[in-house]
């Protein structure tokens, strides 16, 4: 790491230093730095981790227990354990054991295991604690509880976090990639330049040059499993429902959707042309949904944008027709604006009306939108 002095034209180096000599320890701050971050740890925007448990001790008969506990974008649980100067030797087999002890989970238990770390967070901060499996069902983009998929036969990752690894870590990493079993090696170095700090987190294992092949082989290993009936009935769905909302939009005045294919999600979205901003129609099994979702590459504009919008709202409401729901998303890198209808989705004799409904209210949107997304993109053309 360099300090670039434009002035000199010269680049200055930043002395690495260890953990321990900053008097950092692994539970009370490189624990807590990734409880609060775990993007640290997330390799793009489809790796994004929630932390469910923190030194989780829930295994029958021993009295371990493992760093932090998170789940994946598709439901998989990851270990994530923490050294600081020193990976040590023993670390692999630790972070297996708690795989085996993991891989039991059945999906209540995860959802109750998380709720208990809500609660405990609510109870050190003073607050109202969270529903567990409300933001289960935000954060892995499904319609309830019963159509999540989580912590499937074989699917436990492995993640270690240290500054220096032991050749027989890296080693028993590699290779145990190569059977299937998700393990990242990442390299936390603290760095210090007068009495700033810094750190740097880099993954090394797997090596970033092959990372994307063996995610893309896993991707593929993945998508060739069987998936349950209830899935697959899903997918017939929305593939059948999003064609007649399409065929509903080509007709309409809005051009949001014209180049956009029927998806087996149960969300369609569509780019304005702003970074980071799309109106997306949502079909879920109890309601369907527009919304402005606002997910910029970088966080801090997410907010600005979400502001500024709000500075707006009752024009913007009063364009509309209606009250909108205003969602700043503190604890998730989005910000959303949305407009719900309850209905019971899967009933086939209901859809006419929701075809309708959507159709009218994304249109809706987009003229109330209109004037306040342009002022947005040119306030991020200053911000560039």
């Amino acid at each position: 790491m360099f300090i670039i002095d434009p002035c000199s034209n010269r680049i200055t180096p930043v002395p690495s230093k260890k953990f321990n000599e900053l008097g950092f320890t692994e539970r009370q701050h490189l624990q807590e730095w990734l409880e609060h971050h775990p993007e640290a740890l997330s390799t793009g925007k489809d790796d994004e981790l929630l932390i469910i448990q923190k030194e989780f001790d829930g295994f029958d008969d021993t009295r371990e227990r493992l760093d932090l506990l998170a789940i994946d974008k598709s439901g998989n649980l990851v270990i994530i354990e923490n050294k600081l100067d020193d990976s040590g030797r023993d670390v692999i087999w630790q972070a297996l054991k708690y795989a085996g002890y993991c891989a039991n989970l059945k999906k209540l238990q995860v959802v109750e295991i998380f709720q208990r770390y809500l609660n405990k967070k609510a109870q050190l901060e003073g607050g109202e604690a969270a529903h567990a499996d409300k933001i289960l069902v935000e954060f892995l983009q499904v319609d309830d509880l019963e159509s999540m998929q989580i912590n499937t036969q074989k699917s436990q990752r492995l993640i270690f976090v240290a500054a220096n690894y032991r050749k027989e870590v890296t080693n028993t990493a590699l290779w145990l990639s190569q059977f299937g079993i998700s393990c990242q090696c990442f390299k936390a170095t603290p760095y210090q330049a007068a009495d700033q700090l810094f750190l740097s987190i880099e993954q090394i294992i797997p090596p970033p040059e092959v990372s994307d092949f063996m995610i893309g082989i896993m991707d593929k290993e993945d998508e060739e499993k069987s998936t349950t009936n209830e899935l697959k009935h899903r997918h017939r769905l929305r593939l059948e429902f999003w064609q007649k909302v399409l065929d509903g939009l080509h007709a309409s005045s809005c051009n949001l959707y014209n180049n956009i294919s029927p998806s087996k999600e149960n969300w369609l979205p569509a780019r304005p042309g702003i970074p980071g901003v799309s109106y997306v129609l949502i079909f879920g099994k109890n309601e369907v949904r527009v919304e402005l979702y606002i997910y910029h590459p970088e966080t801090e504009k997410n907010m600005m944008i979400f502001q500024q919008l709000k500075e707006q709202q009752d024009s913007i409401e009063k364009y509309f027709g209606a009250h909108l729901d205003w969602q700043p998303l503190p604890n998730r890198k989005a910000c959303r604006i949305q407009y719900a209808m309850p209905v019971d989705g899967y009933d086939k004799a209901n859809w006419p009306e929701m075809v309708q409904w959507l159709i009218e209210h994304i249109v809706r949107l987009e003229e109330a939108m209109k004037k306040p997304l342009e002022q947005v993109k040119l306030a991020l053309g200053k911000t560039v």
